[in-house]
């Protein structure tokens, strides 16, 4: 056989594998029927409403149903465990908040999945967080608010979205840099976190931006520092709790996509550069200001890491402040 014709004939047969091996793994037709996203939280908060933003967009672009079934509770682990122990095809995907697939693997004394073990696909989005006051909070700045924090000991009260959750932990962050001592309130999720903030039945919340900007602008409650390292366009005058004196505060929450353990790799990436796609295009950058989102363009590895590296982070919080496993 001449040179030229074992190179056509090698180019052949790489050709060939090409298909064989994407046949295998089931990343050539994926995916030929719907595909099912287990939201580890309750209908209408933040992580619902971005993943059925991507679940529609997913629908368009690969052309078969990305159905949303809300499995809340358990901190999301009830969600977490159903993808965990799902065939690991594509056809079952988990989003969730960051705690089942971080955090939680230090407030609980047994789960019954690996967080690890759950594969990244994409993170979806990023949501910074703001210390938000009830409206007849007696103080009117953050510099005023640390102060009182501190001269009040016991006094102060925080609603939390639960135990566990990163409203919990950043007040936790909070008294851990300030000294301050406050009473803990959790709630089952914000709604009704918020009702009793708004009625002033507690003094504030650390959440989200998205509702809290809701509230701020309508006048029902105050928006009086933001947990980022830079001031927010949407809050041009709202400083940071850096700069109102508390070194290295930073926290935001976010929400992302998982695959069961052992999901194909060639899947995985499909999924991946496809949510990248429609976190660059126009119309969703245009949501996600309008939602006061922020995007989260990446790679499996880039989620890997920063699954890997807010686990520490909060474990460490939950050490240091005593909270013991359930």
């Amino acid at each position: 056989m001449s040179r030229h014709l074992a190179v056509m004939a090698l180019g052949v047969a790489v050709v060939a594998l090409v298909p064989a091996r994407a046949q295998q793994d089931g990343s050539a037709d994926y995916p030929d029927r719907a595909v099912k996203i287990i939201v580890s939280t309750a209908a209408g908060g933040g992580v619902d409403t971005v993943t059925r933003i991507f679940a529609a967009q997913l629908h368009t672009r690969l052309g078969q149903p990305f159905v949303i079934e809300n499995r809340g509770g358990g901190g999301g682990n009830i969600g977490a465990e159903a993808v965990y122990t799902a065939d690991p095809d594509g056809y079952t995907l988990l989003a969730s908040q960051p705690a089942p697939i971080t955090s939680n693997i230090a407030l609980y004394k047994k789960l019954n999945f690996d967080p690890v073990a759950l594969e990244p696909v994409a993170v979806l989005s990023k949501f910074p967080n703001v210390l938000l006051v009830r409206q007849d909070f007696p103080v009117k700045t953050a510099q005023e608010f640390i102060a009182f924090a501190k001269a009040n000991p016991g006094k102060l009260t925080y609603a939390s979205q639960g135990p566990g959750t990163t409203s919990h932990l950043t007040a936790e962050l909070f008294t851990q840099l300030t000294g301050a001592k406050m009473v803990h309130i959790p709630y089952r999720g914000t709604g009704p976190a918020l009702n009793d903030l708004v009625a002033s039945h507690v003094d504030f919340i650390f959440m989200e931006i998205a509702a809290a900007y809701k509230l701020h602008e309508a006048g029902k409650a105050r928006i009086l520092a933001v947990a980022t390292d830079r001031r927010l366009d949407a809050l041009p005058d709202v400083p940071t709790l850096i700069e109102a004196g508390i070194p290295g505060f930073l926290s935001d929450t976010w929400n992302a996509m998982s695959a069961p353990p052992k999901t194909p790799e060639p899947i995985i990436l499909k999924l991946n550069n496809t949510i990248n796609d429609i976190s660059a295009s126009p119309e969703i950058k245009q949501r996600f200001h309008d939602l006061h989102l922020l995007p989260a363009i990446g790679s499996p590895a880039d989620m890997a890491r920063l699954k890997q590296e807010e686990t520490a982070r909060w474990s460490k919080v939950i050490r240091d402040a005593g909270i013991q496993p359930e």
